[in-house]
């Protein structure tokens, strides 16, 4: 039942899951009750919703400390956790290894992910085929950092070597003989194989004699061996092999151990379990190949593989290479999404809790596995790529879409909260509403700053120099994602995730990932995406599978309670016949089809080489298309068909418009709410200011607007005519706004928008106290014109933390509304106080920030709190030769090479001091409202 509208201005109530969580990571599990509450209640009181415990390698030195994934002891810690956190109101997530992908050391080669190889022989009619069928595997070392063996010296199994820590293995294979999956001999004719004998049977002890029949023919000899991938950045009891994705035996073997180590355990209290993206292939080879795996494509192909070889090794025509490898994938695809994602939501769901999951990264199609997920997880910065996760959750009716958050900004201490902010923003903008930020590492309140740190990270925890300004960051977030979750998405158009034309493209490798940051990027889906995000189309992309659930009532296409007003379809040469009568049913209940370039031509795989291209054809001779200037067009049913070479020939068809903002460097993301009117996410991502009146392409004649940064509210100034009702606002780059809209007219305080007066007050007369941080707290300084305080001596250069700049604000003028504080530079965040009381902390330029008029009274006191960058001190200490990197595995990887010491690793020597603290003029602009 729909709510009615009460026109008020009301922000919505924060809850935990509102807040921004973080990635906790847990070196070598050293955790202590007294250290767990200490670092909870420092995240509860720094604004953070929740944690998701992922432990990893360890600390050297702390050896004695470490604690064994899954043991008695480990458990009893996530216990402890879990009742702290429910005391402090912290949500808690758990990954479901200690590292990725899904391994450990109870994972043994039966169940461990496999590859397969092959050997092909050409041969003739008439001679005697001898040789030894056999495939010696060549070995693969890969280690991370730490002790160091050569191949030859590594022996199985890896748990011989004790304290696996100090090897870090990623990968490995040993130089072997692989165990051979089949032998079998095709007849080669004009267009392809024409006959196959299975010669298995025949190879005795390794060697096979055949008598050749007539004509040509190709051996072709499959062998299968381990992956050897190894759990990446593994904890103490977590090391080991990776599972084996494909098989159902494999994960339940997996879970056990977890339902071994839990059992009379109270986890009441957690609320998802984690993947952390797929990975598996992060490596040499890829992992292809499972047991099982005829059999499985025989059930869901319906025809045997081990008749096709030739076909799947790319032998065979161009033709037959394409449609078997395309059954290929998507067989993978499908025992990715039905023996791994779907079950292990299952084993969660009947502990009554649910799967966050990364499915990027993995051979499969990621929208059925985002879908499949309790909560889909993205991470990258693109943000057409970004809409995989969110759209996936848009079109199965998902709440929360997660997203890793700020992963390796920068290098290493060089990322500010408004570059956060940044990142944020852009996840947001693709759909993303419950951010986890990557991340903070538990840290003894002892160990010598900076502490315990993770080696990918922008460093959100207690010792980074900007941590009493997260709160601010952590403020805007929570605001802007109690917008973001409320009610449900209002995207308008439908892109067709076609995979049909990359999976049946042979390529390099038997599989084709879809990683996080080029997910979309090698369909034409690509080029659709693009076009609509940049001008101001609202889109989600849906899979084959997805497609079959949408129906079409009421002039809506519905999937799963949102609805969307056209389904665009990329250019496509091959289409599941299946999804294009799913199309041609939906057009013939009145939905309009947009097509780029041309109709498919035929049906992917075995199943389409007849009746599937068949019934494509089929399908298409019921349509009758007339020529309209550069496009084509079907009336069919109660519906139409339109296709066209060019996007904005389609769009026009659509039925949609376009947020003609998005042409004045605004972006948005739209929410419908749940009494009809909806919240719209505006940020400006231009380097200018925008003040202007823009459209919203939904019906309302009157608007709030909210700004999740300052908390500033009011109702927005509004006209209207005949034809649309127009919003005046007033935006700062790389500032965002929330608006809401309303079908009725309701009036009341405005929102306060300023025009800039002449006459600014310049400030001056600083005194400068250095209040915390180190090595050392330098001497004060006294100073009419501000620099950047590196500039005053090696004891500054050094600093890292925060100073207080201190002066006196004169007598102003009454006859304003507002000053205008404005700051030239900050390095890097800047918390105000007037008469010290808090009013404000900016985090990205423009350093900017109104004052209301009746709050200065005459010779006010302004301090403003600068915080810097980490770096500073870290040069200090790199040069000082002070070690704080002492981490195993990774120990401690730089972002860019220009950073790495001789021994590889990060390093800050290098580093010249960073500006610092304030610089430039501070002054006091006056103001007058806009409209009042």
């Amino acid at each position: 039942m729909q709510q009615k509208e009460t026109g008020k201005i009301s922000w919505p109530e924060i809850t935990p899951e509102m807040k921004p969580w973080t990635r906790w990571w847990w070196h070598g599990s050293a955790v202590t009750e007294k250290g767990l509450t200490a670092s909870l209640e420092a995240y509860k009181e720094a604004g953070l919703g929740g944690v998701e415990i992922t432990p990893i390698y360890g600390v050297k030195g702390e050896e004695k400390q470490f604690i064994d994934f899954l043991s008695p002891d480990w458990t009893e810690k996530l216990v402890y956790t879990l009742k702290e956190s429910e005391r402090l109101g912290l949500g808690v997530d758990l990954a479901n290894a200690s590292g990725w992908p899904f391994g450990g050391p109870w994972v043994g080669a039966e169940t461990a992910s496999r590859y397969f190889t092959s050997q092909v022989f050409n041969v003739a009619g008439g001679e005697t085929f001898s040789t030894n069928i056999a495939y010696m595997q060549q070995p693969v070392l890969r280690m991370q950092d730490g002790k160091k063996v050569q191949i030859n010296d590594v022996k199985e199994p890896l748990s011989t070597y004790g304290d696996l820590q100090e090897y870090a293995f990623d990968q490995v294979r040993l130089e072997k003989p692989l165990p051979l999956i089949l032998v079998s001999a095709h007849k080669s004719g004009q267009d392809g194989f024409t006959e196959k004998i299975d010669l298995t049977n025949q190879v005795e002890d390794g060697q096979l004699t055949w008598v050749v029949p007539e004509g040509e023919w190709v051996i072709c000899a499959l062998f299968e061996g381990l992956h050897g991938k190894q759990v990446e950045r593994a904890g103490p009891g977590g090391e080991g092999n990776v599972i084996d994705h494909f098989s159902r035996s494999a994960l339940d073997g997996y879970l056990d151990k977890f339902d071994t180590a839990f059992k009379n355990h109270d986890l009441n209290y957690l609320r998802y379990y984690f993947n952390d993206s797929y990975e598996v292939d992060d490596a040499h080879g890829e992992a292809n190949w499972t047991p099982d795996f005829f059999t499985a494509f025989q059930q869901l192909n319906d025809y045997d593989l081990r008749n096709y070889i030739p076909a799947l090794l790319g032998r065979d025509t161009e033709e037959m290479n394409g449609r078997v490898i395309y059954d290929y994938r998507w067989t993978i695809s499908q025992l990715l999404l039905e023996n791994y994602t779907k079950p292990w939501q299952k084993w969660a769901s009947a502990q009554g809790k649910g799967i966050r999951n990364q499915a990027h990264g993995s051979p499969a199609n990621v929208l059925d596995l985002y879908a499949a997920s309790d909560v889909p997880e993205i991470e990258g910065r693109e943000i057409v790529n970004l809409k995989s996760a969110a759209s996936a959750a848009h079109v199965t009716g998902k709440k929360l879409i997660s997203s890793e958050s700020a992963t390796w900004l920068n290098e290493h201490f060089e990322s500010n909260w408004g570059d956060v902010k940044n990142a944020v923003d852009n996840m947001f903008l693709s759909g993303v509403n419950h951010i986890f930020y990557h991340g903070t590492a538990y840290s003894p309140q002892e160990a010598m700053w900076p502490g315990w740190l993770f080696y990918a990270a922008v460093h959100f925890t207690p010792t980074n120099s900007l941590w009493d300004d997260f709160k601010t960051l952590n403020q805007y977030v929570a605001r802007s994602q109690s917008f973001l979750q409320a009610g449900r998405p209002a995207n308008d158009i439908l892109v067709y995730f076609n995979v049909a034309d990359h999976w049946s493209e042979r390529g390099n490798y038997m599989l084709k990932h879809f990683h996080s940051n080029t997910l979309f990027d090698d369909l034409s889906l690509k080029v659709c995406g693009d076009y609509l995000s940049e001008n101001g189309y609202s889109w989600d992309a849906i899979s084959d599978q997805q497609l079959q659930d949408v129906t079409y009532e009421v002039n809506q296409l519905l999937t799963n309670g949102n609805s969307y007003k056209t389904i665009l379809i990329p250019e496509a040469s091959l289409m599941p016949a299946e999804t294009f009568e799913k199309l041609i049913n939906l057009a013939n209940e009145g939905a309009t089809l947009l097509f780029v370039k041309d109709l498919p031509k035929a049906a992917p795989g075995m199943g389409g080489k007849a009746e599937g291209t068949q019934k494509i054809a089929h399908l298409k001779n019921e349509l009758s298309f007339k020529q309209e200037g550069n496009r084509c067009m079907a009336a069919y049913g109660k519906g139409l068909i339109v296709v066209a070479e060019e996007l904005p020939e389609l769009v026009t068809y659509s039925g949609v418009q376009p947020e003609s903002f998005y042409n004045d460097g605004l972006q948005s993301i739209r929410r419908l709410k749940d009494d009809g009117n909806y919240y719209y996410f505006i940020k400006n991502t231009s380097d200018t200011l925008f003040k202007g009146w823009i459209a919203l392409q939904v019906d309302y004649t009157s608007a709030a607007l909210y700004n999740p940064m300052t908390g500033a509210e009011g109702y927005a100034f509004t006209k209207s005519d005949e034809r649309k009702t127009v919003i005046y606002v007033s935006i700062r780059p790389e500032e965002s706004i929330v608006v809401e809209t309303f079908k009725d007219i309701y009036t009341g305080e405005l929102y306060p928008f300023y025009e800039i007066l002449d006459n600014a007050v310049a400030l001056s007369d600083w005194k400068i106290d250095f209040i915390k941080g180190g090595p050392i707290l330098p001497e004060s300084v006294s100073t009419e014109k501000l620099q950047s305080w590196v500039n005053y001596g090696s004891d500054y250069e050094h600093f890292s933390g925060t100073a207080e700049y201190m002066t006196i604000i004169p007598s102003l003028s009454e006859s304003t509304d507002a000053w205008l504080l404005r700051l030239d530079n900050v390095h890097e965040s800047a918390a105000i106080y007037l008469n010290d009381k808090h009013i404000g902390t900016l985090l990205n330029a423009p350093y900017e920030l109104e004052i209301p008029v009746e709050a200065l009274h005459g010779n006010d006191t302004l301090k403003i709190a600068v915080s810097n960058l980490m770096a500073n001190r870290i040069a200090y200490m790199d040069k000082q030769g002070m070690t704080w990197r002492k981490f195993y595995n990774i120990n401690f990887a730089a972002r860019r090479a220009e950073n790495r010491g001789e021994d590889g690793i990060f390093s800050a020597r290098n580093w010249n001091p960073k500006a610092s603290g304030l610089s430039g003029e501070v002054t006091l602009i006056p103001l007058k409202r806009t409209i009042k």
